[in-house]
């Protein structure tokens, strides 16, 4: 069996060009092709020097010249949607870091990945710190009974709370089989301290020189706990990605999040 072929869909975004150098330094994976709106020339150099791949702002042309048996997306949810039905219908699997996408999205996505028997790898982070961060904060969920969450990250973000501090207070109050508490307080000054979703204040902030922080703070008389991670450089995604690009091409159907590739 020959290297997972491997299509980069937002190959020049800060994440894309991480992704670009992974699949290139992996030798089980290989680099057909590369889509991006600002594609300027039809050949990307490859960061190693061995060559170049084609390049092209047309999706359906690379999907239909390169064969990948892979796409990776890490674009917008308004770029994601139409890239998901274009490489469902050439039967490519997707790994989509995107953020942003709805429930109606993911419904589509996991309809489409049935109808085409295709594999799809969504998870709203890919730093596996973070996916632990979440893991550990679904079991001490189970204890505490008060939880709040401050996400901090680049000024240049769209979403805002982020899909991972979503995600992780959905999983602690399905951890908990009930939603937290939260704290006596007149409701306007509630509705005035952050984002609320199963009991938890999501908290989020945007600062030049930030690049993505989480932390999950629970509480309860007399003591509190706190789960925090952080990103220092987006390369700490690359590990999770190039796992779900070698799963991806073993399962059919959407996979959510990476702590099922993880076994956790």
């Amino acid at each position: 069996m020959g290297p997972i072929r491997v299509v980069v869909h937002g190959a020049l975004g800060r994440v894309g060009q991480e992704v670009v150098k992974a699949v290139c330094r992996e030798p089980d994976t290989q680099l057909v092709g590369v889509v991006d709106l600002k594609a300027a020339g039809d050949s990307l150099s490859l960061p190693d020097g061995s060559g170049t791949v084609p390049f092209s702002n047309d999706l359906d042309f690379i999907l239909t010249s390169c064969r990948p048996e892979v796409m990776v997306d890490f674009t917008t949810a308004r770029a994601t949607m139409p890239a998901v039905r274009a490489a469902a219908k050439q039967e490519v699997n997707l790994v989509i870091g995107t953020t942003g996408l709805t429930a109606d999205d993911l419904g589509e996505i996991d309809r489409l990945a049935t109808e085409h028997k295709i594999g799809v790898v969504v998870a709203p982070n890919f730093a596996l710190g973070a996916v632990l961060m979440m893991h550990l904060a679904g079991i001490a969920a189970k204890y505490l009974d008060s939880a709040e969450i401050i996400e901090l990250h680049h000024d240049q973000k769209i979403d805002a709370p982020s899909g991972t501090a979503l995600s992780t207070a959905r999983a602690m109050a399905a951890a908990r089989g009930k939603p937290f508490l939260r704290p006596k307080e007149p409701e306007k000054a509630l509705d005035r301290r952050g984002e609320q979703g199963e009991g938890v204040t999501v908290h989020s902030v945007r600062l030049p020189g930030l690049l993505a922080h989480q932390e999950v703070l629970l509480g309860a008389p007399g003591q509190t706990l706190s789960i925090r991670h952080d990103t220092i450089s987006r390369e700490c995604f690359m590990p999770g990605v190039m796992l779900a690009v070698r799963e991806v091409v073993k399962r059919r159907g959407l996979t959510r999040g990476l702590d099922t590739l993880l076994g956790l």
